[in-house]
C-alpha cells in the first residue's frame, strides 16, 4: 500500500510539474502585453529569490566559499541569462515553439558534457544527440514563417538558453554535487535578487502607469517566478527524492506538449510539421537518455 501511495505521488507531481513547467512560456507571453521582456524576466528572477531567501539564509553558512564563485556562475548562465534569453524571444517566437525548443536542454546537456566536461557518452547517446538536432533544423529552417531572418534570430535565443541550461547542468553535477540541490538552488537564486532588482528600476518599472493590464501583466510574471521556477524546483527535488533523477528527468516530454496546447487555447497556429518535429526531437531525447 506504501509503495501505491508513493507511485500514485510520483505520477502527481510529474503531471503538476509538467503543467506548471509547461504554462511558464504562455505567461512569458502574458506579462509581455505591457511590460518589457527584460521587465518580465526581472520580475521573475526576484520573485523566486524572495520565495527562496529563508532556505538560502539557513543554507548559506554550509557553503564552503571557494564554492561562491561558482554558485554565482551557475546562477548566471542557469537562471539569470536563460530567463532574459527566452523573454526576448517570446516577442516574436510563438509560446509553443519556445516549449518545443526547450526540449533539447538534454540534449545539450549530454552534447556539452562530452565536448567539454570529458564525459563519457556512447555512439548510441551520440545517435540520440544527432536525431534531436534534426528535428531542431527542420523546426527552424523549413517551419512556419521560418524564411523571415527575424524569427531565426529569435528562435537562435532559445538554442542558447537550452545550451546554457546544459553547461549548467554539467558544471552543478561535476563541480557542486557536494552540496544539496535546494542549498544550490536557493542560494544562487538569493545571488540574483539585487540585479534583477536593478534592471527593474532601469527600465522604470516603478514609475509606470498602473492599470488594469499592468497588474495582470505584473501578476502573470510574478506568478511565473514563484511557480515556475521557486515551487516547481521544490517540488522537482521531491520528484528526484521519489522516484529517482531518470523518472523526474522524463518531465522534458510533458512540458512542450503543455506549451503547445496552452499555444493553441491562445489562438497559436501549430501546424502538423511542428508537433512532427516535436517527436523527432523527443525521440532524439529519448535515445540520448536511454
Amino acid at each position: 500500500m506504501q509503495q501505491k501511495n508513493s507511485s500514485t505521488i510520483s505520477i502527481f507531481l510529474f503531471v503538476l510539474l509538467s503543467i506548471i513547467w509547461g504554462s511558464s512560456f504562455i505567461l512569458m507571453k502574458e506579462g509581455m502585453k505591457m511590460l518589457t521582456p527584460y521587465q518580465v524576466a526581472s520580475l521573475r528572477i526576484l520573485s523566486a529569490g524572495l520565495v527562496l531567501l529563508p532556505f538560502s539564509l539557513v543554507h548559506l553558512k554550509n557553503i564552503p566559499k571557494k564554492s561562491l564563485p561558482l554558485l554565482l556562475l551557475s546562477g548566471l548562465i542557469g537562471t539569470f541569462f536563460p530567463a532574459y534569453l527566452f523573454c526576448i524571444a517570446e516577442t516574436t517566437v510563438d509560446s509553443a515553439i519556445a516549449g518545443i525548443l526547450n526540449a533539447l536542454t538534454p540534449l545539450f546537456t549530454l552534447l556539452t558534457g562530452a565536448l567539454f566536461f570529458n564525459s563519457q557518452m556512447p555512439w548510441k547517446k551520440w545517435i540520440g544527440v544527432i536525431i534531436g538536432l534534426i528535428g531542431l533544423i527542420l523546426l527552424i529552417v523549413l517551419g512556419k514563417n521560418s524564411f523571415e531572418l527575424t524569427n531565426i534570430q529569435f528562435a537562435g535565443l532559445i538554442v542558447l538558453a537550452t545550451l546554457l541550461y546544459g553547461i549548467n547542468l554539467n558544471i552543478v553535477s561535476r563541480y557542486l554535487n557536494h552540496i544539496p540541490s535546494l542549498t544550490v538552488v536557493s542560494v544562487t537564486l538569493a545571488m540574483l535578487i539585487i540585479p534583477a532588482l536593478l534592471i527593474l528600476i532601469g527600465t522604470h518599472f516603478f514609475s509606470s502607469s498602473i492599470n488594469q493590464t499592468f497588474i495582470k501583466a505584473t501578476g502573470a510574471s510574478i506568478v511565473l517566478g514563484i511557480m515556475g521556477t521557486a515551487v516547481a524546483t521544490l517540488l522537482f527535488y521531491k520528484l528526484i527524492q521519489k522516484a529517482g533523477a531518470v523518472f523526474a528527468s522524463m518531465v522534458t516530454y510533458g512540458i512542450p506538449f503543455v506549451a503547445v496546447a496552452w499555444g493553441i487555447t491562445a489562438g497559436e497556429t501549430i501546424s502538423i510539421f511542428q508537433v512532427g518535429c516535436l517527436f523527432v526531437i523527443l525521440i532524439g531525447v529519448w535515445l540520448a537518455k536511454k
